[in-house]
This record gives C-alpha cells, sequence and structure tokens, in this order.
C-alpha cells in the first residue's frame, strides 16, 4: 500500500508540474499575443494618421495650386508686356514645383534636364529669345532626388530669368559636360552682361550660389564669349552613380 501510495503521489506531482508548465506556456503565449495585436494596433493607428496626414497634405496643396495657380495664370495673360508675364510664368512653375516634387518620386538625371530644356525652351520663346541646347559628352543618367532635383531646376530657373529681364538677349547658349565625376553646366547669352561682383549680387545671385552649395557644387559668373554673360555651374556625380 505505502508503495502504491507513493506511486500515486508521484503521478500526481508530475501531472501537476505538467499543469503548471503548461499554463506558463500559455500565459507566455497570451503575453505575445498580446504584444502583437498592441504592435498592430499601433501600426494601425500610424497608417491611418498618415494616410489622412497625406490627404490633408494633398488638399492644401490643391488648394495652393487652384487658387495661386488661377491668379498667377490670370497674371500671366493680362500682363502689360512679355517679360512681365515671365516672371509670373516663373513664381508658377515654382508653384508647380513645390506641388509636383511633394507628390513625385525622384526621377533621374535625364528627367530633369528634359524637364528643365522643355521650361526653359517655352520661356525664352515667348519672349522672343532664341535657345541652342548643346550636350558635349555623353551625360550619365543617375537617380536624383527630389531636393537636388529642386536645386538644379531653381538655379537654371533664376539664370534664365536674369537673362530675360536684365541682359537685352537675343540667343542663351546651354551647353552640357560631364568629366571627372563633374557635371558642367554652362548658359552663355549674347546680352549686355551682369555685374559679377559678389558685393554687388543681387538676392537671385545669392541664392544660386546658395542652392549650388547645396549640391556641394561651385558656380561662376564670367564675361560671355558672345557679348553677354556666362553662368558655369558644377555639380559631383558620384561614379557609382554615374555607372547605375
Amino acid at each position: 500500500m505505502d508503495r502504491l501510495l507513493l506511486v500515486a503521489l508521484l503521478l500526481e506531482g508530475g501531472i501537476l508540474l505538467a499543469l503548471l508548465a503548461a499554463l506558463r506556456r500559455a500565459r507566455a503565449r497570451l503575453a505575445q499575443v498580446r504584444e502583437q495585436a498592441e504592435a498592430e494596433r499601433v501600426r494601425r493607428e500610424a497608417a491611418l494618421c498618415a494616410e489622412a496626414a497625406a490627404a490633408e497634405r494633398e488638399r492644401i496643396y490643391s488648394d495652393l495650386h487652384d487658387d495661386l495657380g488661377a491668379k498667377l495664370l490670370g497674371l500671366i495673360h493680362g500682363a502689360a508686356s512679355a517679360r512681365e508675364a515671365d516672371q509670373a510664368r516663373a513664381l508658377l512653375q515654382d508653384l508647380r514645383d513645390v506641388v509636383t516634387r511633394s507628390r513625385g518620386t525622384p526621377g533621374t538625371l535625364g528627367d530633369v534636364l528634359a524637364d528643365i530644356r522643355g521650361e526653359a525652351a517655352q520661356r525664352l520663346a515667348a519672349v522672343g529669345i532664341g535657345l541652342a541646347w548643346q550636350e558635349l559628352d555623353e551625360l550619365p543618367d543617375p537617380p536624383l532626388d527630389n531636393e537636388r532635383a529642386l536645386h538644379l531646376h531653381r538655379i537654371v530657373r533664376e539664370a534664365i530669368s536674369n537673362v530675360i529681364r536684365h541682359a537685352q538677349a537675343r540667343r542663351l547658349r546651354v551647353r552640357l559636360r560631364f568629366s571627372g565625376g563633374q557635371l558642367g553646366l554652362e548658359l552663355t547669352d549674347d546680352g549686355e552682361g551682369v555685374e559679377s561682383s559678389p558685393g554687388r549680387a543681387g538676392a537671385g545671385m545669392r541664392s544660386m550660389r546658395e542652392r549650388a552649395a547645396e549640391l556641394e557644387g561651385d558656380i561662376r559668373w564670367t564675361p560671355g564669349t558672345e557679348g553677354g554673360t556666362k553662368v558655369l555651374l558644377s555639380m559631383p556625380i558620384e561614379r557609382a552613380q554615374a555607372a547605375a
């Protein structure tokens, strides 16, 4: 009897230990499930907040574009001169840059240069200035993030604005080169020229310098070979990107 009692006690003890172990495992599993559920809840709430923020941002962009865009278009069509219309057109393009760059995905250098060429041709043709676009080397086509693309756009846009408003030019030549990991962009007009002294540089030229610095590049103004002003911009293109 003693032996049977001992065996029964051992069996009961083993069963109890097994039950306790199973209970611990169940509790651990329940805690894990709760953690996963909480993480999923947080993730869903963050996704909903991001969607709501994106929708609100899109609404603001649309309202901004529709309101200011319509007013700028009115200024373009009602301008007293082609040059006044160009000022409104440049502002409208700045507005569109803000909207499209915030909505869109990064493109490549080739995409950005194609956009710049199209915009330049349109603006210059509207004021009777010819455009000669020359790519002297085979250019790489690396990805270009939105920020760098915007800086490059704004530099060229400001340079063209200076040609239209101040140079009295009839022709603008744009040359593109690539050498030693550097993209070189040269804009030369045949107008009257502008003062290139840093001490007399206007807000536009200061902005161009700041944007060139953001591109880790350099920008200079020299007398043009065609009688006007030459703007020389250089910016690095990483070798790994250039090979892509």
